[in-house]
């Protein structure tokens, strides 16, 4: 089991590395259009980068409005836990800046994951850069 560190920060210092994994998950994998995953939003987001030995394996982002998104993890290291620390250091994020719930919309393959995390689907199925995907929350007080 490789030892895990999540670091969290802004755009300009996480960006490249967070960036080459969406790239890889997103663009290259799941075929995802150049503009849709590059929405310009990542500025305004809190990144967090998931390190695996070494090596950067993983990211999310926070958006100012307590949305999760970009939740990616290289397909190598799945399975190890890293995409619900990831998740794990983003919800405890949008907790210490006093959101009452954070929120996500999941690839509909990845329901049961964010299930485990407490999250909880709701509306119609919808897609999203031609995958299918639900809206999920988690309340954060009550």
């Amino acid at each position: 089991m490789p030892r895990i560190e999540i670091r969290e920060g802004d755009w300009a210092t996480l960006g490249a590395a967070a960036g080459e994994i969406r790239r890889a998950v997103f663009i290259e994998e799941q075929q995802v259009p150049l503009e849709e995953e590059w929405d310009g939003r990542d500025p305004d987001c809190r990144h967090f980068l998931a390190i695996a030995d070494g090596r950067p394996v993983g990211t999310a982002r926070l958006l100012p409005d307590a949305h999760i998104g970009r939740v990616a993890v290289l397909a190598e290291a799945r399975g190890l836990g890293i995409g619900a620390a990831l998740m794990r250091a983003a919800i405890e994020a949008a907790r210490r800046h006093g959101h009452p719930t954070v929120a996500l919309a999941a690839q509909t393959h990845a329901l049961a994951f964010y299930e485990n995390l407490g999250f909880q689907a709701f509306g119609d199925e919808f897609l999203d850069a031609g995958i299918p995907h639900r809206n999920m929350q988690l309340p954060l007080r009550g």
